[in-house]
């Protein structure tokens, strides 16, 4: 098929009920969002050959029940057998980066690439809501706090009434809510760098155009995968445009502000601001310990709307500085959608935030320990560190390609002692020797997985000071000696709780052997002989 004559069919594929039959799609990659897509293309009737380097056992036996081909093998250049397939579109999953072989070989060839995220708009019309109109998009990014946002989101649409789900970088992708039977009135959006990346090479006809969308904050991140600061911003901009009804930006972060300014979006939408501050008119923020809106009612300029308070929010556990911007965030979307701020009180006195995102794994001895595994990069530790000063930071893993010196230069002379770990510690030791000479600093160079930990909790337990804080937050990835952020966080509470056990077992046999140095040599009643009558006549 000639390239216009597939473009032209292209342009008409923007509904669930379009004619999809024979479209050939190459989807690369098969984790949890290639399977979506292949098992959303496959029921629409398309031809679909799924091209991955390797793939589990569950998802090689569900392909060819769904009616999908499967090719594996080295992906260092465009295979053979895609080439052969001549697709009209791929549809790659988000760890394909734009210099990746397959992807350049793709655009090269004029072929449509598409992410999961841009098929699940031109599908979105499967299920409708009870007036006809498909689910309202909300979409969220930021270099950090994407994720509780999303559920902070999400918690306070249902708490205000609607059918709402958290989805896509998330974990559950959008293309799975998309063909929920049950149906939606909105859908909270995750969009990752890599997934907005994708919808920047969007060229149909009805481009994606959210109901609402924020970014979170920006800074470093994901370098090598973009190849550059500059568009990696890009990238996150792309989740502004085309916004119908409010543009949500960070006060406190020129950079979103600029995005917002720079946007295409649909006249009307408004722009609106939050920051731990005294909000302005069309903002969110916080006066005298209390969250409030003056951007969601009619009287803004005189009058705002309580939403909640500092004191409520650290009875959950959600009031460190980051965690109050991503409350603020969060409320900003559910007030577009004209949930009641008693609704957003009620979601936040019920929400509690995911492992390893400041998680208090003990207080023992006058010592708190903190689980924050998920700081994986300089911006996210910069905000833990911020909320726990003069802790002893446990920090390294891998880099991703950003330097930490402005994080150690501007954090780092506040900490009581360092411990560094992983792959890339030598640019974290020589940002201290440069920026904060004085602390204390420890390595942990053992590469064995299982014994990180368990020296870092050893050494920390040494230095910390009652009262006293250990924070795991360790400003990058995790894949150089853990599975996960999460099995790093895991490994990190699981030493924490081995010392403390052995310690209490510790004093526990202390306190024994010092009874029985007491039963046996102590002069007790019947020793003394003035208790002892016979003793006393003897």
């Amino acid at each position: 098929m000639a390239g216009s004559a597939v473009t032209g069919r292209l342009d008409q594929l923007t509904s669930w009920n379009a004619d999809w039959r024979g479209l050939r799609v190459a989807v690369l990659g098969l984790s949890v969002t290639g399977f979506s897509v292949a098992d959303t293309l496959a029921e629409l009737g398309a031809e679909v050959l799924v091209v991955t380097q390797d793939v589990g056992e569950d998802y090689a036996r569900l392909l060819p029940v769904i009616g999908a081909k499967l090719w594996t093998g080295p992906l260092d250049e465009a295979p053979d057998e895609l080439v052969a397939f001549r697709p009209e579109v791929v549809v790659a999953s988000p760890g394909f980066a734009p210099h990746h072989p397959v992807i350049a070989w793709t655009r090269a060839q004029g072929i449509a690439l598409w992410g999961d995220i841009e098929l699940a708009w031109r599908v979105r019309d499967k299920v409708l809501r009870p007036d006809g109109t498909p689910a309202d998009w909300l979409l969220i990014t930021g270099t950090n706090g994407k994720t509780t946002t999303t559920q902070l989101t999400a918690a306070m649409l249902v708490a205000g009434g609607l059918r709402a789900a958290p989805v896509g970088n998330i974990g559950v992708p959008v293309l799975d809510a998309v063909r929920d039977p049950a149906g939606f009135d909105a859908l909270v959006i995750e969009l990752s760098s890599h997934q907005l990346w994708y919808l920047s090479q969007q060229t149909g006809p009805e481009p994606l155009s959210p109901y609402a969308s924020v970014c979170l904050n920006l800074a470093e991140d994901h370098l090598q995968w973009h190849g550059s600061f500059a568009a990696y911003r890009d990238a996150k901009a792309v989740v502004y445009e085309n916004t119908r009804v409010a543009c949500v930006y960070n006060k406190a972060d020129a950079a979103t502000r600029v995005m917002v300014e720079e946007a295409d979006v649909i006249e009307g939408c408004r722009a609106i601001g939050f920051d731990l501050g005294v909000p302005g008119p069309s903002d969110l923020g916080v006066v005298d310990g209390i969250l409030a809106d003056r951007a969601f009612l009619e009287d803004r300029r005189t009058r705002a709307l309580e939403l909640t308070t500092l004191d409520a929010l650290a009875a959950r556990g959600l009031a460190a500085p980051h965690i109050v911007a991503n409350v603020l965030a969060a409320a900003a979307l559910a007030r577009s959608l004209d949930v009641a701020p008693a609704a957003i009180a009620a979601a936040l006195s019920e929400f509690r935030l995911d492992a390893h995102r400041i998680e208090v794994v003990a207080t023992v001895g006058g010592v708190t320990w903190v689980d924050d595994s998920k700081a994986t990069n300089p911006h996210a530790a910069a905000s833990s560190l911020a909320a726990f000063p003069g802790a002893v930071w446990v920090v390294g893993g891998q880099l991703k390609g950003v330097d930490i010196s402005d994080l150690v230069a501007a954090r780092g002379p506040g900490v009581s002692a360092a411990i560094v770990i992983g792959v890339d510690r030598e640019p974290i030791v020589a940002a201290f020797q440069r920026h904060a000479p004085d602390v204390p600093l420890f390595e942990v160079d053992d590469a064995q997985t299982e014994d990180v930990m368990a020296q870092v909790v050893a050494l920390a337990a040494g230095i910390v000071r009652d009262p006293g804080v250990v924070l795991l937050a360790p400003a990058a990835a995790s894949f150089d000696q853990f599975d996960s952020y999460a099995d790093r966080g895991h490994r990190f509470a699981g030493a924490v709780r081995d010392r403390i056990c052995r310690d209490e077992n510790e004093l526990r046999d202390s306190d024994t052997r010092n009874d029985t140095r007491a039963d046996g040599g102590g002069a007790g009643d019947d020793d003394d002989p003035a208790a002892d009558p016979q003793g006393a006549d003897g």
